[in-house]
């Protein structure tokens, strides 16, 4: 049988890859730089595969570095688990989580099933709100935690996570086409609305404004039923929807980015353990399987959507 992967190896390429350093990787995992070389040469051997190249002075994942990376982020979170699952003095107590409710749809059931495997006496209420109000409720000690839409002016939360924001239609209706663009869009407050009307107004694209809502699902079904455009981040597509792009007429749009806000809460380590968890989540959870996205034009999404994967640090409601 095999040997299994050593985890200490595997945490040590984790810091690697996320650095682009062995020598910030040994710092990172408190050992010197020829130990780490040396547990690279040893993990290589393992697989019997590179897993990095040599870009200036930077160490860069091959193709195979990439495959393993993965897998090796959620070995080290099952480990994390499973230490934790064991643990006598374990996190107890309770906590606030605060997200738009678009983001409660696509990422909590992930956090919540892994942050409650490893914390199991912790008890998590959740509240649905768009950002601003999350902002708020963060401001005034409401909340201890929350996943917001990251504005560098009114929250300048930590961003764990970047996504393209994209104009998505019906698959089945011609709504777009039309000669005045019907628009289904976020309060007067919301970032994506303000990033949707600038970029029409910039190529003079007429349009109006026919659905305003703070809902995601609100915005989803005017989509769907073919009565309006949207602007949404790639977690939100859904089945029936279609990306347009600029050979359409559709211009680009910044990226949308997602980010924690902390509370000043009397758990802190409550806090850091869910933001760990959060973090991790949003960096490794992927796009719909393609057998739940079938009617996607997935040609229209590739010319859209650009560098997908990013590293948490680097990186993405209502």
């Amino acid at each position: 049988m095999a040997a299994p992967l050593d985890l200490d190896q595997l945490q040590t390429f984790i810091a690697i890859a996320d650095t682009g350093s062995f020598t910030r990787a040994a710092d990172e995992v408190f050992r010197t730089q020829s130990a780490v070389s040396m547990q690279m040469r040893r993990l290589e051997e393992r697989v019997g595969k590179q897993l990095f190249e040599k870009e200036g002075r930077t160490n860069r994942l091959t193709e195979d570095g990439e495959r393993l990376l993965a897998y090796a982020r959620r070995m080290m979170r099952l480990n994390r688990e499973a230490l934790s699952a064991l643990d006598d003095n374990r996190l107890e107590g309770s906590i606030r989580i605060g997200t738009p409710d678009d983001y409660a749809d696509r990422f909590l059931p992930e956090i919540m099933a892994r942050f409650s495997r490893s914390n199991p006496r912790v008890e998590l209420s959740v509240l649905c709100e768009p950002t601003v109000n999350l902002v708020e409720l963060i401001r005034r000690g409401q909340l201890d935690i929350a996943i917001v839409t990251h504005d560098d002016e009114k929250s300048p939360s930590e961003v764990v996570r970047r996504e393209p924001l994209l104009w998505v239609t019906s698959a089945n209706h011609m709504v777009h086409e039309e000669q005045v663009l019907p628009l289904a869009v976020g309060r007067p407050t919301c970032l994506w609305r303000q990033a949707t009307l600038d970029a029409l107004d910039r190529v003079e694209r007429e349009h109006r404004i026919l659905f305003t809502s703070w809902s995601a699902t609100v915005i989803i079904a005017s989509v769907l039923a073919g009565l309006a455009v949207a602007v949404l981040p790639e977690c939100a597509l859904r089945p029936g929807m279609r990306v347009l792009t600029e050979s359409e007429g559709f211009p680009p749009l910044p990226d949308g980015r997602i980010g924690i806000l902390r509370g000043h809460s009397s758990q802190p380590e409550i806090v850091e353990a869910l933001a760990r968890h959060i973090a991790e989540s949003l960096d490794n959870i992927s796009l719909p399987a393609p057998e739940d996205t079938a009617s996607f034009d997935f040609a229209a999404m590739n010319l859209a959507v650009r560098g997908r994967r990013h590293k948490p640090g680097q990186m993405a409601g209502w």
